[in-house]
């Protein structure tokens, strides 16, 4: 089958009005979705697809080792709300079995019942609420969108995978009242007062999909960075599970910071953020450089979907830009990682790098009070690729 990938290179500046869009030109015409399917058949757990091994790509030259942090005398409040800088499976039953989670340092995990993925989250209130103001901060990268995909309003099956918090199935499923929106995820997090055509289900997507072959309309799949090592099958699935003309969308983003302007040292917590998610991607194989791995785009093209399209937006990690939009999303990205720092470092940079409580503590420290100095003029790159099945498949 033939695949069109296209693809607009623009470099943004620092203070740009909207976030920086990579948009593709030529596009062809669209096919429309395909008539609605029969309702899926039976779900029951099935193994998943043999991952592959860890990357052997060499060990980060730059990268400052925990004792470099733990040396460190940083003072933190852990404070992450605003001072006067204004920066502050398959589908499974939940039974008791499922809640009872993993606990590591007094955070709690998913249960490997439900899934053997090294899946790094917590799923905590805590963690939950770090979800919940990204889902604000990512709808406002896509100018209050939930979506980019040319989408028909006759939709009838859409399914979220990695849901969440379901905030965002929840707002997908109000504005379309009459499509059939499934949530998935590996914790039972979500609310129970949903929508009517809402439903969530526990669900390992790394694991074989029982869900009926071209059934669902559109698949979504947003922020699930560092949670999957082999791409390529998921989106295997999510093809398998599309129906012809179908539309699937991924938005994820890049853990190397960009700066623009020179003021990110390469020494600051903020530089060392990226150094640091890159070694633990060579040491384990999941992986974390979402876009400069090609992952997603590489990923889709080779599952055999066409009609490829790509935009990258920068989206700044504190309110440094002078632009209020951009202050706003700077603010609400600042806000989700200042909450919860140790949430994303706790399992992977305690089991895998195995840093002591010292050095996780200084680290944070070190990029809470980079994020609320704003003297670092750094963005995180976001990336949207969309694509459809083909009408003849």
């Amino acid at each position: 089958m033939s695949s069109a990938l296209k693809r607009k290179a623009q470099s943004p500046v620092p203070e740009a009005k909207s976030p920086t869009v990579q948009s593709p030109k030529g596009q062809a015409k669209s096919p429309t979705p395909g008539p609605a399917s029969t309702t899926p058949g039976p779900a029951s757990p099935t193994p998943g697809p043999v991952s592959p091994p860890p990357a052997q790509s060499d060990e980060p030259t730059e990268l400052l080792p925990g004792a470099h942090w733990g040396e460190l005398d940083v003072p933190d409040d852990n404070d992450s709300t605003l001072g006067d800088s204004d920066v502050e499976s398959s589908t499974a039953s939940i039974s008791s079995t499922i809640l009872q989670y993993r606990t590591i340092k007094g955070r709690t995990y998913h249960n490997d019942a439900v899934s053997d993925n090294e899946y790094w989250g917590p799923n905590d209130a805590k963690a939950m609420e770090v979800m919940d103001i990204y889902h604000h901060a990512m709808t406002l990268i896509l100018d209050e969108k939930l979506y980019t995909a040319p989408l028909s309003k006759d939709i009838k099956n859409a399914l979220d995978v990695g849901t969440g918090t379901g905030l965002w199935a929840i707002d997908f499923a109000d504005e379309f009242p009459n499509c059939t929106v499934i949530g998935t995820d590996i914790s039972p997090i979500q609310p129970s007062w949903v929508p009517p055509n809402l439903q969530f289900n526990i669900d390992d997507a790394t694991r074989e999909w029982t869900y009926q072959p071209d059934f669902f309309d559109y698949i979504h799949i947003r922020w699930l960075c560092g949670t999957i090592k082999d791409w390529a099958s998921l989106y295997k699935e999510a093809y398998k599970c599309l129906k012809p003309g179908g539309w699937i969308e991924h938005m994820d983003g890049e853990v190397n910071a960009v700066c623009l302007d020179g003021t990110m040292p390469k020494e600051s917590a903020t530089y060392q953020w990226g150094q640091l998610w890159t070694e633990i991607q060579r040491k384990t194989g999941v992986i974390f450089n979402m876009i400069n791995s090609g992952c997603m785009e590489d990923g889709i093209k080779e599952a055999g979907f066409t009609n490829i399209q790509i935009e990258d937006f920068l989206a700044p990690t504190s309110p440094w830009p002078t632009d209020e939009k951009q202050r706003q999303i700077g603010l609400y990205q600042s806000v989700a990682l200042m909450t919860d720092v140790e949430g994303f470092l706790t399992y992977f940079f305690g089991q895998v790098m195995g840093w002591a409580d010292n050095e996780m503590a200084n680290f944070a420290a070190s990029l809470r009070r980079e994020y609320k100095e704003c003297k670092i003029h750094a963005n995180i790159k976001w990336r949207v690729v969309r694509a459809q099945k083909p009408l003849d498949a």
